[in-house]
């Protein structure tokens, strides 16, 4: 087995005859396709050489391939291996941030997800429910009154902020704070001072947040942690806290771009909708075709460092080398999916990447799914007239963030 050497990082070998590597990453330029340039890279080969930050990467472009890496046990997702893309960073106070799992490898992974796997299944997700419908009817009686809205501020992120906070036992009067210093934290590759102040701030937060818990564990997921591992020893004060900071920053900010932008790309497809409207037993299959069709987050959670060298198809990636996994352009691959550019909420696939693939699949890919479909068939039903105010061309989209959305989605109804 070839190990890592630490003392340098590997660049990948070029032929010299080779053309200049592309430079990553790739904007976004329409709100219904990834970058253009993916569709070339996916004909190209399923990896190809790039540049990221003067540093020579590889990106995967393909689904299979795709698959194939992600459940790869030479892959790793740790920041503090020299080679991976983000190891620049990996002395930020995240990556050191106990509790904070995700970007963790087995079996330090695994330990913390175990912790969490019963709060995210299918049985615990079924049972919240009936208070994600209450939270999507709550937001909607609150617009009732109204006919015009912003599907963003109005309805996407209250819906995804209430549904965590009530998960977590966080209070929802707290919400601006922890929802600016999380947006202000995605801006980390372009404003890094800004990130790291607010990555304090949050801290901060959850900290407190953790004491609070510890003092008065309330019916809520932190709650059970400290009843079930912290007081048994299983669990200490500073997880807790940074398990706590995983869940608050990771799991309202997706949802709440996501659940905008389907809506939009509904009306975008009105035959698509009316196809929900006829039968609403197609809404869990539409919002698997959203998923892939959008894969908002593309490759920023799928960054990886290999330990040792690997062979995919012709090409070798050696060990040390960085990998960038291209969900969307995945997501959009002819040999995985027909018509990939078509969307079809019949579709109903759910091996597409939206939430990553393998041991660090996204935890709360349950509770995601069930919230989208909640929301998108609450809003259609309590909204039959809705659409789009002003013209659609000039809607702000999240082209240069590295989750995709949209900034505003003004809309109106009678």
């Amino acid at each position: 087995m070839t190990q890592v050497d630490e003392s340098r990082t590997r660049e990948p070998e070029v032929d010299a005859d080779q053309e200049p590597r592309p430079q990553f990453p790739m904007p976004r330029r329409c709100p219904h396709a990834p970058p253009p340039e993916y569709a070339e890279l996916r004909d190209q080969a399923p990896l190809v050489q790039a540049t990221f930050r003067d540093r020579p990467v590889w990106l995967v472009t393909r689904h299979a391939e795709a698959q194939q890496l992600l459940t790869h046990p030479a892959m790793s997702s740790s920041p503090q291996r020299p080679g991976h893309p983000f190891a620049d960073a990996a002395g930020s106070p995240r990556g050191t941030l106990p509790g904070d799992f995700i970007d963790m490898d087995p079996p330090e992974h695994d330990r913390y997800r175990r912790m969490l796997a019963s709060e995210f299944g299918m049985r615990r997700v079924r049972a919240m429910r009936p208070a994600i419908h209450s939270v999507v009817d709550e937001v909607l009686d609150e617009l009732s009154d109204r006919h015009e809205a912003d599907l963003v501020a109005d309805f996407g992120m209250p819906v995804a902020t209430q549904v965590m906070c009530r998960l977590l036992g966080v209070p929802y009067e707290d919400r601006d704070f922890f929802q600016e210093r999380t947006h202000t934290m995605t801006k980390g590759l372009t404003h890094p001072e800004e990130a790291e102040a607010a990555f304090k701030d949050i801290r901060g937060y959850v900290d407190e947040l953790a004491h609070r818990a510890e003092r008065d564990p309330g019916d809520h997921l932190l709650g059970r942690l400290v009843r079930e591992r912290h007081r048994s020893g299983g669990l200490t004060h500073e997880e807790l806290a940074g398990m706590a900071f995983l869940l608050l920053v990771s799991g309202h900010q997706t949802t709440a771009n996501m659940i905008p932008l389907g809506v939009y790309t509904l009306l975008h497809n009105p035959e698509q909708l009316a196809a929900l409207r006829a039968d609403p037993a197609l809404w869990p299959s539409a919002v698997e075709e959203l998923l892939r069709y959008h894969s908002i987050v593309d490759w920023v959670a799928l960054a990886r460092v290999t330990t040792e060298d690997i062979r995919v198809g012709k090409q070798t990636v050696r060990a040390g080398e960085g990998v960038f996994v291209l969900g969307a352009s995945a997501n959009h691959d002819e040999r995985a999916f027909a018509d990939p550019a078509v969307l079809d909420v019949r579709r109903g696939r759910r091996n597409h990447l939206a939430f990553g693939y393998g041991v660090h699949q996204c935890l709360g890919h349950n509770l995601a799914r069930a919230e989208l479909e909640i929301a998108y068939r609450r809003l259609f039903e309590r909204l039959p007239d809705l659409r789009v105010l002003g013209d659609p061309e000039d809607l702000p989209f999240r082209y240069e963030e590295r989750t995709f959305g949209l900034h505003r989605f003004p809309v109106t109804w009678c």
